[in-house]
């Protein structure tokens, strides 16, 4: 990510990258907690994107946004209102409500975490991004307090009875962050997901 963003010019294409993790916990750069009880050793490391602590692993959607929101014509706050739209859109299409929580970035069904935001800008230029719980693990955000927020409860797709791998919901959400962007281009399920 930092390799490209630094290496863009003005008129590199934005790209969206969509993968899954490893099992990591990844603190950022406002971050000033620890993981309270790892009993399953799981790495820990240190980001350059904006936020908390928060956790990834398998069956969670990322979604790395490498844009130049100054070429798109936007600040910070429509980013993220942007980004968080898309996904509520998306949710909206499984017949799920999310909302917004102020002063909380994210998406969320009721009280409970679906989706967090992680971004980082720099020179007008945006990268890392968003992360959607679809069907995984979640046992290891109870030895964190994700995000930041205290006994902040996550959720998932599957638990809401969607039942959607990890690369469709990645595929539909890249089209849905294309139209709000209003990007001329064609995604194929090929395109649409990578593992890291």
């Amino acid at each position: 990510m930092l390799e490209f963003t630094d290496a863009r010019s003005a008129v590199t294409n934005d790209e969206l990258w969509l993968l899954e993790h490893p099992p990591v916990y990844t603190r950022g750069t406002s971050c000033r907690t620890e993981v309270a009880h790892n009993s399953m050793a799981i790495p820990v490391v240190q980001s350059n994107r904006g936020g908390q602590i928060t956790y990834h692993g398998p069956g969670q959607l990322i979604i790395y946004l490498l844009l130049d929101i100054k070429r798109l014509g936007i600040g910070p706050k429509k980013l993220v209102e942007t980004i968080e739209e898309s996904v509520i859109d998306l949710l909206g299409s499984y017949g799920l409500s999310g909302k917004r929580r102020k002063g909380a970035p994210g998406v969320y069904l009721t009280d409970r975490k679906i989706a967090a935001l992680g971004l980082r800008i720099r020179n007008g230029k945006c990268f890392h991004g968003l992360s959607l719980n679809v069907d995984m693990d979640v046992s290891p955000f109870e030895m964190i307090d994700p995000c930041g927020i205290t006994d902040l409860e996550v959720t998932q797709l599957s638990d809401y009875g969607i039942q959607i791998s990890t690369q469709e919901a990645g595929f539909e959400l890249a089209g849905v962050l294309a139209n709000k962007f209003d990007w001329n281009v064609s995604l194929s399920q090929e395109d649409a997901c990578a593992s890291s």
